[in-house]
Parts: structure tokens; sequence; C-alpha cells
């Protein structure tokens, strides 16, 4: 792009302000080229997304092209009917009178977009910025170039650089866009850059949604199938290659569940990646040489279950199981954000709730267990994100639910309805008669 950043601002608020962006039409118009997009041009995608993070074909299209479409036809599906105005009660003092509340488009959006899922956390909230009849800035990972670049090359073709512009870049090209006046802004990455995004936009008084992480827990109870839940964890946890806002981060195995769990997860990485993951097609890479380095010095905080192999040069780091790790040790103190799975043992439920309640409130929370008391408990004992029974990492891909986090771990919610909610402002509309 050749243009200023605030050049490119301007351009999208000329655009808002014209009132094209309102109509049912246009919404739908942009929400289709989108999937156009990303059907007529799912192969180059899958190339990007293989160059910068490893990501076989097939997983490249489940986690991130197939995703957004289904985010995509969701919205389209119902959009008519959530936008619709809903009638409001009017107290009996007021009447006749008529009350509803109507969704307002806010302007134009800022999405920054992280390296992990670089396609997927930059387009699906795109798809309820445009379906809210916003125009929208995305700024893609820098972190993730391949990626990066055919966004920026191919988003502005198939939708018209008056609804939506690309920036790419790294810090300066970021600082500089948070220096401008945007109405909203939407940003996934770390709770670090999270504060800055967030300070900056209180300048204007600008919404946030911000999209972060934490280390989100996994309670196992005595009785749970521990096959089952190996092979579910492992799913969850070593999907591209651990680096997954709310992959499974550490396990709380209650009791005497520890040892046949740690067999089990290590049955199930082989089932899932072979005898050496390094030659399957299905597990990716770490995105960089700085989150290697980050990572492998988290290798020697326990007992290697299975896993520990790699390699540098190919920034390849095995799917890893530690057990006996010390609760105070480095890799219990920040989000892993890789393939490193550290199994602790806790007494009893209490401890486990206890546990999960002394940290930062997580982005989710899993638990196995048959006990109906259990997942009450849980419930209403603790506070995450989401709170997700026997299958890690699902609820992320049912659009009728909200998707953020709560405290250290995000603010605000997007998916389905959510996202139009969230890229709306819900204006109160009463209409009292003169006579």
């Amino acid at each position: 792009m050749n243009d200023s950043i605030p050049s490119v601002v301007a351009r999208l608020r000329a655009e808002f302000t014209t009132g094209r962006t309102r109509p049912l039409a246009w919404r739908l118009d942009k929400l289709a080229a989108l999937r156009t997009l990303l059907t007529e041009q799912a192969e180059v995608f899958q190339q990007a997304l293989h160059a910068d993070l490893g990501k076989s074909a097939a997983e490249a299209y489940r986690t991130e092209i197939g995703f957004t479409i289904n985010e995509l036809d969701h919205t389209v599906a119902n959009l008519a009917q959530w936008l619709d105005p809903r009638p409001a009660a009017v107290p009996e003092v007021f009447r006749p009178a008529e009350a509803r509340v109507v969704r307002d488009p806010l302007g134009v959006v800022l999405i920054i977009a992280p390296w992990n899922y670089p396609l997927q956390l930059a387009l699906a909230p795109l798809v309820g910025a445009l379906a809210a009849g916003n125009t929208a800035l995305v700024k893609p990972s820098e972190l993730a170039p391949a990626t990066s670049a055919a966004i920026a090359e191919l988003l502005p073709r198939y939708l018209g650089e008056e609804a939506v512009a690309v920036v790419e870049g790294a810090v300066p090209e970021t600082t500089a866009l948070l220096e401008q006046r945007f109405d909203h802004i939407f940003y996934t990455g770390n709770g670090a850059v999270g504060r800055i995004v967030m300070t900056a936009a209180a300048k204007h008084l600008t919404p946030v949604t911000l999209e972060l992480g934490g280390k989100s827990p996994v309670v196992v109870e005595p009785g749970a199938d521990l096959a089952v839940t190996a092979r579910r964890i492992a799913r969850g946890k070593f999907l591209n290659a651990g680096q997954t806002c709310v992959a499974p981060d550490y396990v709380l195995a209650i009791g005497d569940t520890a040892a046949g769990l740690e067999k089990e997860l290590a049955d199930a990485v082989r089932e899932l990646f072979g005898d050496n993951p390094a030659e399957s097609t299905d597990y990716g890479r770490i995105v960089n040489e700085r989150h290697f380095d980050r990572l492998t010095a988290l290798l020697d905080d326990g007992r290697t279950v299975v896993g520990g192999a790699h390699d540098r040069d190919a920034r390849y780091l095995a799917p890893t199981v530690l057990a006996d790790v010390p609760e105070t040790a480095p890799v219990m103190r920040a989000e892993i954000f890789g393939p490193i799975l550290p199994v602790l043992t806790v007494p009893d439920l209490d401890a486990a709730i206890a546990f999960i309640n002394e940290r930062d409130k997580p982005l989710a929370l899993y638990a196995f267990t048959e006990s109906a008391d259990t997942k009450r408990r849980l419930a209403e004992e603790t506070s995450s994100g989401a709170l997700v029974f026997g299958l890690p990492v699902s609820h992320l891909a049912m659009p009728e639910l909200p998707f953020g986090g709560v405290g250290e771990s995000g603010m605000g919610r997007y998916h389905g309805e959510y996202s139009i909610d969230t890229f709306s402002h819900l204006k109160a509309v009463v209409d009292k008669p003169l006579g």
C-alpha cells in the first residue's frame, strides 16, 4: 500500500459517511465477496500458512479457511433477522408511544490480527465488522509474512479498497495506526500489547475488544475414561503445534489419575503423529526462532513423559508432556503457547479449584469428569472465558456461542450474532405521537 495511514483511514471514513455501507444488500454483497475470495484462493492461503507455520493443507482449511467460511455462512443465513429492530415495552405513563432497539454501524473498525491463526483471526472479526455495516482496516501479523502478503494482495482485490484496507508492517506501522481515530479496535494477541492498544484507544474514547489468552487448565477427575481423555487433550493441545490461545495449557490430575493419564497421553501422541512427529505431515512448526528458544528453555521444568526432541533450524519441537512439574516452575508462570503440556497432581477438587482461582482468569477451563456435582462446582466456583467439559477447543467452532475472555484473558466477545453486537451501537429509539 502506497497511501499514508491517515489517508487510508480517511478514505474508509469517507466511504462510511456516504451511507452506502448501511443497507443489508451492501453487507451481503461484501460477505459474498469474502466467501468467493476464500474459495477461489484457498490454495494460495494454504501455501502461505504452510510457509509461515508448517500447517498441512487439511489443517489450514479446517482451522482457518473452512472455519471462516462457516462463520460467514452462519452470518449470512441469519443477518436479516439479527438486524430487525427489537421492540421494547413502553411504560404506561408514556403511552401511546413505540420503542425499539436498532443496531447502528459504528464507522471505521481496526482489526489487529495475531500470527498463530493469521488468516482466521484477521477475517473472522472482519465478517462481523462488515455484517454490522462498517468499513474496516486489517493489520495482519508481520510474524506470518506469507499470509500477511496474501491478505494484503487479495482482500482489497475482492472487496474493493473503499470498504476494506490492509496495512502490513510491524511495530512502527501498528503505532501509527493506533494514533488514528477509529470507532472500534479489535485486537487479538497478548496482554502486554493489549494494554498498549487500550491506552491508545483511550485518547479517542474508542471502544476495544481484546482477545487475549492465558493458561487454560484441564481438570481430570478419577473415573474419567483416561484413553478418551488423553486423545482429546492431545488433539486440542498439539493442534497448530500448541500455538492456540485456547489450547490446554496444563493438566491438574486429581488423586491417582496422573500415572495412567501420562501413559495414555504418550500413546495419544504416537497415535496422532507417529513415532517421529518430525516426519508427520499433520504436525506444524514453531513460528520463529525467538519463540522456539523461549519454548525449549522450558523443557527442563519436569520429567519428560514423551517428546522433548527439537531442531532449531527446522523450528521443530516435538509434542511434549512433562510430569512432576513444580507449580513454581517457569513453565507454570506464563502461557506456554507451544507444544509442551505439564501434568500436575492435586489431591482433590477443592485443591484444583483453589489452584485455578489463585491465578489469572483463563480464556478457557476444561474438565473431564462424570460427576454432575463437579460440573456444577466448576461452573459456580470458577471464572473463565469459557467452560468446556469433555472436548477442549470445541467451543471456538460453535458460532452461536460467544467467544471471549474475562479479566486478564480479555474483554468483549464475538462470533455470530455477538459479532454484530460488538461492531454495532445498540441505539434506543422512542416514537411518541404529538397528538
